[in-house]
């Protein structure tokens, strides 16, 4: 008995289905950099890049790279990813240079930050009464101090600076915030604590005291998980030169590659491949739809 062969319009059915193998995910180029800062795991420029729960902590628009808290949104000076350190500048925040009001400064609790230990808030223009009805206090009943006994000196140099002294203002209406983490609530409400203004900084510079040179700011601590492992995933797709992303419901891993493609593994097997919208199987599905391909072929040519 004769065996039948495949005819034609199969064979290239089956061609056209494994050449636009479908995908839920929709390919696209992640932005390697915003506003000349490198964008590397966990952050993104859009959806598909990146850890999706930094996603409304850190966005691009517009080639300005923010940060954003329920109260407000911040630019995003550096990212130091040895350190895993985002360094963020609050303009209504006062400095050597320039004093204005504020509302304070708040991390959204549920925002996969902390504050770098690094960190200074020296509270400005407070009530010389606060002391005493508490606004200064963690509570009415422990009278736990909010101010660091040990601050003096960081008050002393900030309100020798020009932009300060104009207001004219008693030593004493300056209070180094402590914790440093901002307490439970992670925020610094200065009309609680009736204060008018704060100073933040990060650094000394290597001059502790000359105020005009700190490296004024937030740093801003983040993990990229519970025990702070580098996905083994995102190492393999950025060594073939790919940004490393999770997408979906599930998160599901993705490998965006610098032509356009998404892949589940690696860049390396759609380098020379463009297919606009599909999704490259990995090496091992990609070898089984190869191998059946192979022995169509082979069914027709016999």
């Amino acid at each position: 008995m004769k065996l039948s062969h495949p005819s034609t319009t199969v064979i290239t059915s089956f061609i056209f289905t494994f050449l636009t193998l479908p995908s839920s995910i929709t390919s696209q180029i992640c932005q390697r950099s915003c506003d000349k800062i490198p964008l590397r795991f966990p952050f993104g420029s859009d959806a598909g890049c990146g850890d999706p729960r930094f996603h409304q902590s850190v966005t691009c628009n517009q080639d300005k790279l923010t940060f954003t808290t329920h109260t407000g949104s911040y630019p995003i000076t550096n990212i130091d990813y040895t350190k895993q350190v985002l360094y963020i500048f609050d303009p209504s925040m006062s400095t050597c240079s320039c004093t204005q009001p504020s509302k304070g400064f708040g991390l959204n609790y549920d925002a996969p930050f902390t504050f770098q230990d690094d960190n200074i808030f020296a509270l400005l223009d407070c009530s010389t009464s606060s002391s005493s009805n508490g606004s200064l206090y963690s509570n009415d009943n422990s009278k736990l101090s909010l101010c660091d006994n040990q601050g003096s000196p960081i008050c002393s140099f900030l309100y020798s600076c020009r932009a300060i002294s104009y207001i004219n203002l008693p030593i004493s209406t300056c209070c180094v915030y402590t914790p440093v983490d901002l307490g439970p609530a992670f925020e610094m409400d200065l009309q609680k604590l009736q204060c008018s203004s704060y100073s933040g900084f990060y650094s000394f510079n290597g001059r502790e005291s000359d105020p005009n040179s700190w490296k004024y700011g937030i740093a801003l601590k983040y993990k990229f998980n519970v025990n702070n492992e580098y996905p083994s995933s995102c190492s393999s797709c950025e060594r073939s030169n790919g940004v490393c992303g999770y997408y979906g419901v599930y998160n599901s891993f993705i490998c965006n590659c610098p032509n356009g493609l998404n892949t589940t593994n690696d860049c390396y097997f759609g380098s020379s491949y463009s297919y606009g919208s599909r999704l490259i199987p990995s090496w091992h599905s990609a070898g089984i739809w190869l191998y059946c391909l192979a022995w169509l072929l082979v069914s027709v040519l016999l």
